[in-house]
């Protein structure tokens, strides 16, 4: 996937919902994580119900856990993650690769709900001539409240496809 939005003409009709959710979860979510700067998507999250569960990139459910009771500790997961990748080094402009490697083409709405199934399949080039393997998904459960989609809980770091542990 390149940064152009797939929700928007010449690519598809004109679709304000969807365009709105792949703005968060995509360019939005990229630039914040390589910025390892959580206050660029804090206002893209329901706080008060958001819980995300961690796929252990397993396809069996009974692995499943609830890792985030909260959004705090899905915060302190999440920056943790950004400071260790932005101590790595690549060499290639992550940005780039990580939008190749991210596809998010499925948004299924049903009144003010969302379910979002965000792929990575791709790889990072590293400095030291190996590669960083991305490939895992992610179903985002979203909210709109007040007229702005809000991420109110996850299923991720899934296999992808599910059906194999991921790579």
């Amino acid at each position: 996937m390149s940064d152009r939005d797939p929700f928007t003409p010449p690519f598809a009709p004109d679709d304000e919902a969807r365009r709105a959710i792949w703005e968060m979860l995509v360019p939005r979510d990229i630039d914040a994580f390589l910025a390892a700067d959580w206050s660029m998507v804090e206002d893209d999250f329901e706080d008060a119900a958001f819980f995300g569960i961690h796929g252990q990139n397993s396809p069996d459910a009974d692995a499943w856990s609830l890792a985030f009771p909260d959004l705090a500790s899905y915060r302190a997961e999440w920056l943790r993650q950004a400071k260790d990748f932005a101590t790595q080094s690549f060499a290639e402009d992550p940005r780039p690769a990580l939008f190749r490697a991210t596809r998010l083409e499925e948004i299924e709405i049903s009144g003010d709900r969302a379910l979002v199934r965000k792929k990575f399949d791709g790889a990072l080039k590293r400095t030291d001539g190996g590669s960083d393997r991305l490939l895992w998904q992610t179903h985002y459960h979203c909210h709109r409240i007040g007229g702005r989609w809000k991420i109110c809980g996850f299923l991720g770091y899934l296999p992808n496809p599910l059906g194999q542990p991921a790579g």
